[in-house]
């Protein structure tokens, strides 16, 4: 098995459940909402706080636009990402709707994002190998 047969989405997912299962504290956001740094504004009237909730949502962005690459290439390997891309999505819905520290806002934008990925890995795998192999016709 190759390494890009590995959904990187899982990543964000496990990177998730560590901080908010090691974070401690009774609400489910408890340790999405520590302060990693913060910077004053220019005016120095306000303060921008960079938390780890931000850092996940960070994270699954840039790890999502790489699964996006990832899916312009057809093997076997994709496929098999593909696959377990959706292992990945159900294993967020089925923690989203039945852990109530996964029933927050961070954990839903994984959530979205690893839908999103297998919706276009598969439309994007089937483009392409479509204009690979030659079928229907002249697209415009």
């Amino acid at each position: 098995m190759s390494i890009r047969a590995i959904p990187l989405m899982f990543v964000a997912f496990i990177l998730y459940n560590v901080i908010v299962l090691l974070g401690g504290g009774a609400a489910p956001d408890y340790g999405l909402r520590n302060e990693i740094f913060s910077l004053p504004s220019v005016r120095g009237d306000a303060k921008w706080t960079f938390t780890w909730g931000d850092l996940i949502i960070l994270a699954t962005l840039l790890l999502l636009f790489v699964e996006i690459l990832k899916a312009t290439y057809t093997s076997t390997a994709s496929l098999l990402d593909h696959g377990l891309s959706m292992l990945v999505f159900i294993a967020c819905l089925v923690e989203f709707l039945l852990v109530d520290k996964a029933f927050t806002s961070v954990f839903f934008i994984i959530m979205i994002a690893t839908l999103i990925d297998v919706v276009a890995g598969y439309t994007i795998g089937i483009r392409v190998a479509r204009r690979d192999i030659g079928f229907g016709g002249m697209d415009h």
